[in-house]
């Protein structure tokens, strides 16, 4: 049986017809259908549905026959996740049964029943709103359509280097997902995993990834992955093994992850130490003779740049912009490349035997650190070396809007209401890398562990004083605001900015969405922030007040 779309006409009305005649329920917000077949729809509808409604329907066949459910016609305010507005379907006769998904948007859909209920509940907040929706049913003694598109296989045993992700990642990840992947490396060698992206429900007990060291999920934990604990990203094993594990809750979804692993060899054996100024490479000497090369041998991608050695290490350190290192973007991260080098020592000018010796280093920058990876390459036998580093910003106080020289003194004492001018920066001046202020907060503690006040927030201002002059569009950002004391505290103020870096030419990122109000779940190529810290002010009258008394004295 088909049902085409509905035009509703009528007042919120039930019409009731004789056995095996279809039901129409317009606008109603909640009710009991168990009439062989009908059509409902949400509340007012055609007309735009109202805020904050919560409406729930249950579908019964009283004789035991299975429900098909279609909706013929949605727009509802579309959502990451379908979190704020939404049609939320359950196969049985209450919202604890099992959730068959939900819908937002514009996106139809039908569901089939595992049994003789269905309940479908319909709720909006108090912003965006839309026409509603439209639904169809009818009782069958078949299931004509399944409950839900059939979950992807997910998880498996991996080896070597390659990538994971969520169920239909970059698109929502499903309801009750359990993904398991156990990752294994050559012996000897040990497994590097980086996150490139991550957006899960804003609930850290509800969808979440953990990584364990070892072959199995019982192995000790290196860390769990969620929507607001982003402060490791990247991973390394202590053996030839890892396990990763995905799940989901029934309730919010997100677009889900993407990571990226490797095989890499242990880190006493060789390393990278990334920095936004400097790069260091080390190789153990006794490695190298393995493969039959002298230190003497190696050069970078400059062949003027070339390694000092020890009794046990041979390095290349060097500055990051320099050694003909290049730079590129992938996934919204800033990626700095070069290539460790060697060749056999033969005479003559030219050889045609293959006896070179080819390292790939990569250093990925993302915000407050940097993972840096080389790819070996020498008869088919490939390995990884992973190391981490940081950005290198800074924040300092200005007498004025020309921001141009910086004030240092320490406290910087202040009036009360007086312009203070703020600027964060690289350290290292990058044209084309911008800084994007996301959150500054001020504290009377420099631990900020108790009381914060929000000067910005999301980029946007949110104390009247803020004016920004620049965000986003520059390697610094700059703002002002008038100075302030907290109550019941003492006259000092520490300031702290979370800062984003992006490059010049990623129009997705977060650097040129600007001010957000309501903030995104995606972390996407944004997932970590550096973090900058400034302070304390001090209040000059108080100060003084202090001394004339201890003058007195």
């Amino acid at each position: 049986m088909e049902f085409g779309f509905v035009l509703f006409l009528l007042s919120s009305a039930l019409f009731e017809h004789s056995s095996g005649f279809t039901t129409w329920v317009v606008g109603s917000c909640s009710g009991l259908f168990t009439e062989q077949e009908g059509v409902f729809a949400s509340p007012n509808y055609p007309n735009r549905y109202p805020h904050y409604a919560h409406c729930t329907w249950t579908i019964r066949s009283l004789e035991n026959k299975f429900i098909a459910l279609r909706f013929s016609y949605v727009n509802i305010e579309s959502n990451p996740g379908c979190s704020f507005d939404a049609v939320r379907v359950y196969d049985g006769p209450s919202t604890s049964s099992p959730l068959l998904g939900r819908l937002c948007g514009s996106s139809s859909r039908s569901f089939g029943s595992s049994g003789n209920n269905l309940t479908i509940v319909f709720s909006s907040d108090g912003s965006v709103d839309g026409r509603g929706f439209v639904a169809n049913w009818y009782f069958t003694d078949y299931c004509y359509y399944t409950t839900t598109a059939p979950a992807p296989a997910c998880g498996g045993r991996l080896h070597g280097s390659g990538s994971i992700s969520s169920p239909y990642y970059p698109n929502y990840y499903h309801d009750n997902a359990y993904c398991e992947w156990q990752l294994s490396a050559p012996a000897g060698q040990t497994i590097f995993l980086s996150f490139q992206d991550l957006d899960l429900e804003r609930c850290c007990s509800c969808d979440y990834v953990k990584v364990y060291d070892g072959s199995y999920v019982g192995s000790r934990l290196l860390g769990t992955v969620c929507y607001n604990d982003t402060n490791h990203l990247d991973f390394q094993s202590s053996s030839s093994y890892m396990t990763v594990l995905f799940r989901s809750d029934y309730s919010g979804v997100g677009r889900g992850f993407k990571a990226s692993f490797s095989s890499s060899l242990s880190s006493n054996t060789g390393r990278v130490d990334c920095s936004s100024e400097k790069m260091k490479i080390t190789i153990r000497r006794s490695y190298l003779d393995s493969m039959g090369f002298n230190w003497h041998d190696l050069y970078l991608d400059d062949h003027r740049c070339t390694p000092s050695a020890d009794y046990y290490y041979v390095t290349f350190n060097f500055p990051i912009h320099s050694c003909s290192t290049r730079r590129e973007a992938e996934n919204g991260r800033i990626i700095y490349t070069n290539n460790v080098r060697a060749a056999q020592s033969t005479s003559g000018e030219i050889t045609r035997q293959d006896t070179s010796f080819l390292m790939r280093v990569r250093c990925v920058m993302e915000r407050d650190s940097s993972v840096g990876t080389l790819y070996e390459a020498l008869e088919n036998n490939n390995a990884t070396i992973s190391g981490t580093g940081r950005f290198n910003t800074s924040m300092a106080f200005y007498p004025s809007s020309s921001f141009s020289y910086p004030i240092t003194e320490s406290p910087y004492k202040v009036n009360l209401n007086q312009q203070l001018y703020v600027q964060v920066q690289l350290t290292r001046a990058e044209p084309t890398l911008h800084l994007f202020m996301d959150t500054c907060v001020a504290s009377p503690n420099n631990d900020f562990s108790i009381r914060t006040y929000d000067l910005i927030r999301n980029g946007c201002a949110k104390d009247s004083t803020v004016y920004i002059y620049r965000n986003g569009n520059r390697y610094f950002a700059q703002f002002r605001f008038r100075a302030f004391k907290f109550l019941r505290t003492h006259s000092q103020v520490f300031l702290r900015c979370d800062v984003i870096i992006c490059v010049d030419n990623d129009y997705n990122s977060r650097c040129r969405q600007g001010c957000r109000y309501r903030k995104k779940r995606s972390l996407s190529s944004d997932h970590r922030t550096e973090v900058v810290t400034l302070g304390p002010i001090t209040l000059k009258d108080q100060e003084e007040a202090v001394a004339k008394i201890e003058d007195k004295n």
